[in-house]
């Protein structure tokens, strides 16, 4: 029989099997092993240790007879720890009616009984390897298709209000920050709505847009159109698959955080996602108004924090940290003015870029792209001001 190259064995597909007889694992692991890398494991226990550590498996078959933990129970605890793996259960004939019962419970791929001869393990095996790339396939599809909807939206955004794209990448640096202190679980879903939370602006006049933008009076109907966006945003995102959390945290950020939640609320963990990222956004969006409106950030939280009941401790609490320790991160460095021939990419703009016509190009906090530079030096002479507010990094501050 030939041997495997180096290549072909790097390239060997990763499975766990786990029984309390090391003379079943060692016949599993000699049929198995020339096309698998076989990791074994001889309790529940132990397989749920390595895949807390690595739970980089395309399959994981577990015996149902163990001592401790039974197979139906650590298939259904390796669900939530290494989701994408297809999971089989290996089972005497005596145990077949539960064996049935943890496929339609526990969605296990199939079951084998003992003694399972060689051609049907691999047979197995293959199947189950087959449905993980068939997994893993179907999900790399979706995020592809999740992440660029966002990027089409975030990119109508920036072309059609400049203004509010640049507020929307403010308050997305300022909810990832205060999320990453606050260690949020889910965290991606919390900054994306932090980055489409000024969405709806895309449907204001130009005129209207302006003003919200510099606070300046509005009519009546430009504050019923003002208070609609967020379910303007709402609607415009509702086919995007994998956005329900996005949706009801950009849905209930506007209003009051709620303190009487029940107990099955306080205990469901997308609940706790959403009220947890709304509150972060609301801070966020708030704290960025009143910082545009010349406050300084101390003032802005002392402000807010005269707000009686409008923000949840938690989030305010977050916002003060990070604003005492923002100038050792990703904000740290000097301000410095300079013309556009000596931007560098990385440097974050201080102050909004307003072209010479009064259109707004940029607004601040827009961080200089290799894409951004190129555009400004194909603007025509004078476009421009002879030199730009920017903020210049400190060598080593956190990206």
């Amino acid at each position: 029989m030939a041997q495997l190259t180096r290549t072909e064995a790097k390239q060997k597909v990763r499975i766990l099997c786990v029984d309390d007889e090391q003379n079943v694992l060692e016949g599993i692991t000699l049929h198995l092993g020339r096309r698998y890398e076989v990791q074994t494991a001889t309790s529940g226990a132990a397989a749920l240790e390595l895949l807390e550590k690595d739970g980089g498996r395309a399959v994981i078959l577990s015996d149902m007879r163990m001592p401790g933990m039974d197979g139906a129970t650590f298939l259904a605890r390796a669900r939530s720890v290494a989701p994408n793996a297809v999971r089989m259960l290996l089972t005497g004939q005596a145990d077949i009616e539960s064996a049935i019962s943890a496929v339609n419970d526990g969605q296990i791929f199939r079951f084998l009984t003992k003694p399972c001869p060689p051609p049907a393990l691999l047979a197995a095996f293959g199947a189950a390897v087959d449905q993980h790339n068939l997994i893993v396939a179907e999900k790399v599809l979706l995020e592809q298709t999740l992440h660029g909807c966002i990027k089409a939206l975030t990119d109508v955004l920036a072309l059609t209000n400049p203004a509010a794209f640049g507020r929307a990448t403010r308050i997305k640096q300022l909810v990832v920050e205060m999320a990453d202190k606050r260690q949020v679980q889910g965290r991606w879903q919390v900054e994306v709505a932090a980055m489409l939370s000024q969405l709806g602006h895309i449907t204001l006049l130009p005129e209207t847009a302006e003003r919200v933008y510099f606070n300046q009076p509005l009519s009546i109907e430009e504050e019923k159109q003002l208070a609609h966006l967020p379910a303007v945003t709402e609607q415009l995102i509702a086919n995007i698959p994998r956005m329900e959390a996005v949706r009801e945290i950009l849905a209930s950020y506007t209003a009051p955080p709620r303190r009487d939640l029940s107990a099955a609320e306080s205990s469901d963990p997308q609940r706790q996602l959403v009220r947890r990222g709304a509150g972060l956004l609301k801070v966020a969006v708030d704290f960025d108004a009143l910082e545009s409106h010349k406050n300084s950030a101390e003032l802005a939280i002392e402000t807010m924090a005269k707000r009686s009941g409008v923000y949840g401790p938690e989030a305010l609490e977050a916002l003060g940290a990070l604003t005492a320790t923002r100038g050792r991160g990703r904000h740290a460095g000097e301000l410095r003015d300079l013309a556009p021939n000596e931007l560098c990419e990385g440097m974050l703009l201080a102050e909004d870029v307003v072209l010479a016509n009064g259109m707004m190009l940029v607004a601040r906090g827009h961080e200089v792209t290799l894409k951004f530079i190129e555009r400004v030096r194909q603007l025509p002479k004078g476009s421009l001001k002879s030199t730009l507010r920017v903020l210049v990094p400190w060598r080593g501050a956190a990206s």
